[in-house]
């Protein structure tokens, strides 16, 4: 029988307000159990707060606008409603629950239709992905209405924050491993290894569920699908990176760059994003570089692109980003901001995969493979003084640091582990969305140039804001960023303009302080966005516990001095 998605909204409403992990596991395993097979993939992608798996490259394209006029005309409300409404509970998910249950629905939508399912839910959302071409914006309005018009308060709430692609209930895909795991009684590392290597989560929920463990061991590396990329924890030093790994440790440039992966099948050749986004048409010369210089038929590498300047050095990340996602004039730009790729790893090479080999062997295989495509500047040493030279060199060419590499770690992807670790000589900056926005004065009136930032707290699932600033980022960056966030606008009463999180940008400041003007207790002293992160997206922003972490070493720091 099939599960109404009511179920699944007060299976999300549950895990809002359990505040224990285990708990939480321990409930959406119980319900993975209790649902059909087929509806395993849509839940669990539903469940994250999204539609499609991590590797299908197409997009919603719904716009605010387009999902505020489609709730205003189920629930009959007044143009200003909903400010009011996200005015009253702070969130919109919250906002629509509040309007269902207010506003008088159009009769149609109580009498005459059926009980939505998570079948019928996850049917309606792929409906509206697929609607294109002319028209489209009025066949996706009526998609939603019915979708819309067949929820009660509760599911319209969590049918908004799945649009909005922002669950808030605290539970990330980390998690979700594990009640799969507990679900379908398999070893948490083998879904961890399966979900590395589909590049989902719900996919192998679902094939845990119906091949179960030996379906999750045949899963295997696929090329032309993006992998999740290996991540690296943060040392301060040279030296300390020599004593976490006990030894020769192989110390490559960290390049200022945007990272990516190249798939290579026969002539065909595609191109990923840290972000897993299809970028091939945007880097057409990586493309030829890698048919030309690569001669094996089956090969998965990673690099470094840079964008360079007339002499050859690096230029700032922010010139690269206007090459990623572009697909018209991409000559002129190609021109405009030439760029160079490094090579720093190799996962696949013909039939052999290569991500449980250790980092020297690897670099063996790449060096074996690269034909002319550099590859980044590495140095094995055990030596401190001399890691310290290499690391002033490797800034002295306009690069951001180091990474610091155990010679046997094996690449895993997606996780964060101290196989690798990032050396770079300023704080560690903070990943954070901008939430909301007020709009400048004198020179920048007329543009939103003030932000908010936020960080996520782990618990809650919730965007806390943690500071404010207007620094950092160019005029031409302003008027791009203005233009992006009117179109991401939730609300416009007063001050601040509310916005949806979506915009990433780095963020450096003097310090950390505690505060009690923000809810999160922590402010950011002085901040200055350094760089707006189009590779990043919202489940990447770094977490108050985070940036509270931060802070007490930082505090212990200063007791040392006083």
């Amino acid at each position: 029988m099939p599960t109404d998605f009511r179920s699944l909204a007060e299976l999300c409403e549950t895990l809002e307000s359990t505040k224990k992990r285990k708990v939480m596991t321990e409930k959406v395993a119980s319900f993975l159990k209790a649902i059909d097979p087929r509806e395993i993939e849509p839940a669990v992608l539903m469940t994250l707060g999204r539609i499609l798996p991590r590797w299908d490259q197409r997009v919603l394209e719904v716009s605010w606008v387009t999902l505020l006029k489609t709730i205003n005309k189920i629930t009959e409300s007044e143009v200003n409603s909903f400010s009011r409404a996200v005015t009253e509970t702070g969130d919109p998910g919250d906002a629509v629950r509040l309007l269902f249950r207010k506003q008088k629905l159009r009769k149609q939508s109580v009498l005459f239709t059926s009980q939505l399912t998570i079948l019928k839910a996850h049917e309606l959302f792929q409906a509206v992905i697929q609607t294109s071409g002319e028209g489209s914006r009025e066949k996706k309005e009526r998609l939603l209405y019915t979708l819309l018009s067949m929820a009660t308060p509760l599911e319209a709430k969590y049918i908004t924050r799945i649009l909005m692609r922002d669950m808030r209930i605290g539970f990330q895909e980390g998690s979700m491993e594990l009640a799969v795991a507990k679900a379908f009684e398999i070893s948490v590392d083998l879904v961890r290894e399966a979900t590395m290597f589909s590049g989902d989560v719900a996919e192998i929920a679902g094939l845990a569920r119906t091949k179960g463990r030996k379906g999750l061991q045949n899963v295997r590396l696929m090329l032309l699908r993006p992998v999740k990329p290996m991540l690296a924890q943060v040392t301060p030093s040279p030296r300390d990176a020599l004593k976490e790994h006990g030894g020769e440790t192989a110390f490559e440039q960290k390049l200022d760059g945007a990272r990516i992966q190249i798939h290579k099948s026969g002539k065909l050749v595609k191109i990923f994003s840290r972000r897993l986004t299809d970028v091939t048409e945007s880097l057409p010369e990586v493309v030829e570089l890698t048919q030309k210089e690569i001669h094996e038929d089956n090969i998965l590498l990673e690099g470094e692109v840079i964008a360079v300047g007339k002499n050859g050095n690096p230029l700032p990340f922010q010139h690269l980003m206007r090459r990623f996602g572009r697909v018209r004039e991409v000559e002129q730009a190609r021109l405009d901001v030439p760029i160079k790729l490094f090579l720093f790893d190799i996962l696949l090479v013909n039939e052999e995969v290569l991500i449980k080999e250790p980092t020297s062997v690897r670099r063996k295989k790449l060096e074996e493979t690269a034909g002319s495509i550099p590859i980044v500047k590495q140095m094995v040493t055990k030596n401190a003084e001399i890691a310290n030279k290499f690391l002033r060199e490797a800034l002295e060419e306009g690069h951001e640091g180091l990474m610091a590499k155990r010679l046997d770690a094996s690449y895993t992807p997606g996780m964060r582990g101290k196989g690798w670790l990032k050396i770079k000589p300023t704080m560690e900056p903070l990943d954070l969305v901008i939430v909301a926005a007020e709009y400048g004065y004198g020179r920048r009136q007329g543009w939103l140039s003030d932000y908010y930032l936020a960080a996520r707290e782990i618990k809650t699932g919730k965007l806390l804001t943690v500071g404010k600033t207007f620094k950092g980022l160019t005029d031409a960056e302003i008027k791009d960023i203005t233009h992006r966030l009117k179109q991401l606008t939730v609300k416009k009463e007063g001050h601040p303009v509310i916005v949806q999180p979506r915009i990433v940008v780095e963020t450096i400041y003097n310090e950390i302080q505690e505060s009690t003007r923000y809810k999160s207790g922590m402010a950011l002293r002085f901040a200055r966005i350094s760089r707006i992160r189009h590779d990043k997206d919202l489940d990447e922003v770094d977490t108050i516990e985070k940036v509270k972490e931060i802070y007490e070493k930082q505090f212990a720091r200063k007791a040392r001095y006083h």
